[in-house]
């Protein structure tokens, strides 16, 4: 797994291991309700910029990092999202894939009923995020092999994301986001706009043209989450 050093709350840093190959987190122990919105964000770009056709992991009979016991699947709710992850019994970490860290952070939606019956006049099937599985759009608007909903990125929630987190450094430094401060990378003013174009980008992915095909071949396998998380990406790096 790769290392990312991240910030969280408190002044501190944490270390988040990924492995971008199997689309998998590890969080040592309370990491993950850690970590800032700042922090949310660096791993929402790494995610768009990693992303890659969710499949069937080895998950199941995947062991501890620190002290190698069997992990156990585990399932939680967050508000009234349901997400599930692999739990160290020993309360050493946990291991999450990119797509219940999104349930977990509340950033996944289903598409409307409106969004479906567009799809399906424009594809065919796509790739369930969680499992990898084909979808028939034509017969429903959940994936057959592990019951997920199609759903996509909630990018009107990152726009909020990104608002919470300016005024929160707003707050700490005393400038308005210009400069550095406390050894911090000062935050561009243009990111909410940047969310919005990404936003927009999506949403057309919707309307009645045949833009849809393109947009779902950004991502690996017509995956729609991928496909929101590229265009975020492609943003927030300002790679258009």
């Amino acid at each position: 797994m790769d290392e990312q050093v991240l910030d969280a709350h408190l002044g501190r840093a944490v270390t988040i291991d990924i492995c971008s190959p199997c689309q998998l987190f590890w969080f040592d122990a309370r990491e993950s309700i850690s970590l800032t919105p700042g922090a949310t964000l660096t791993l929402f770009r790494l995610m768009g910029e990693r992303v890659a056709r969710a499949g069937v992991t080895h998950s199941d009979i995947a062991r501890c990092p620190r002290c190698r016991t069997r992990l156990r699947r585990t399932s939680d709710m967050q508000r009234a999202t349901r997400f599930e992850y692999w739990r160290c019994p020993h309360d050493h970490g946990r291991l999450t894939t990119f797509f219940d860290f999104l349930r977990e952070k509340d950033f996944i939606r289903p598409l409307t009923p409106q969004q479906v019956a567009e799809l399906r006049s424009h594809v065919q099937t796509v790739n369930c995020s969680n499992c990898g599985g084909a979808v028939d759009v034509s017969t429903g608007a959940a994936c057959a092999h592990c019951g997920s909903p199609l759903s996509m990125l909630d990018l009107p929630q990152a726009e909020r994301l990104i608002a919470q987190l300016q005024r929160a450094e707003a707050r700490a430094t005393g400038e308005r986001l210009q400069g550095v401060a406390g050894g911090r990378a000062p935050i561009d003013p243009a990111l909410p706009l940047a969310l919005a174009r990404a936003r927009r980008d999506v949403e057309a992915a919707f309307s009645d043209h045949p833009h849809v095909s393109t947009w779902l071949r950004d991502a690996p396998g017509g995956d729609l989450l991928g496909a929101s998380l590229i265009a975020m990406a492609r943003w927030l790096t300002r790679d258009v």
